[in-house]
């Protein structure tokens, strides 16, 4: 029971970090305000993730599916399209997006953002290319990838009555971005 309490306690914190740092942003989220939303002393999330920086690289390394969709498809162009028309349409923000948003001021976390995307996006979409130039080409996919979202962050939804044409067309830009 004892484990289950930890890792009960543990997930607590991390759920509530990620809802405060996309609420407020990394700057403006305290340990003490951490401890208080998530019923934890601060040795405790001490414990449990080391600092808060640690626990912000948490909270990232938490989020996003691209490693799922670069995976799941012998079509990649089009497995890349659909997921960001998903997200084009979709009525929920990216918890993602929305702390990087807030956050990204701070030089920390530029660093740890840097160091998701080329983990979490750049390497595995790199390591499906094939060619001397498969860096380059997974980098012009990713700021596809990336522009999207902050397109949709910026903007709303796009109307779900055109997936399919904004499939069609996302799938085309990945074609000439990858090949």
């Amino acid at each position: 029971m004892e484990t289950r309490s930890r890792e009960g306690t543990r997930r607590r914190i991390l759920d509530t970090a990620c809802r405060l740092f996309a609420e407020f942003g990394y700057d403006e989220v305290t340990m003490r305000m951490l401890g208080a939303a998530a019923n934890a002393n601060i040795a405790l999330i001490n414990r449990y993730f080391g600092s808060k920086r640690e626990l912000f690289a948490e909270v990232l390394a938490q989020q996003g599916r691209f490693p799922a969709v670069l995976d799941e498809s012998d079509d990649l162009a089009t497995s890349l399209a659909e997921y960001v028309a998903d997200r084009l349409a979709s009525e929920k923000d990216s918890p993602v997006l929305a702390t990087l948003a807030r956050s990204s001021a701070n030089p920390e976390v530029r660093e740890l953002a840097r160091e998701r995307v080329r983990t979490a996006i750049l390497e595995p979409l790199t390591a499906r290319l094939e060619g001397e130039d498969a860096e380059l080409r997974a980098s012009i996919a990713t700021v596809v990838l990336l522009g999207s979202g902050r397109f949709r962050q910026l903007l709303g939804p796009v109307t779900p009555a055109a997936r399919q044409e904004v499939v069609e067309r996302l799938a085309a830009v990945f074609r000439a971005c990858l090949t």
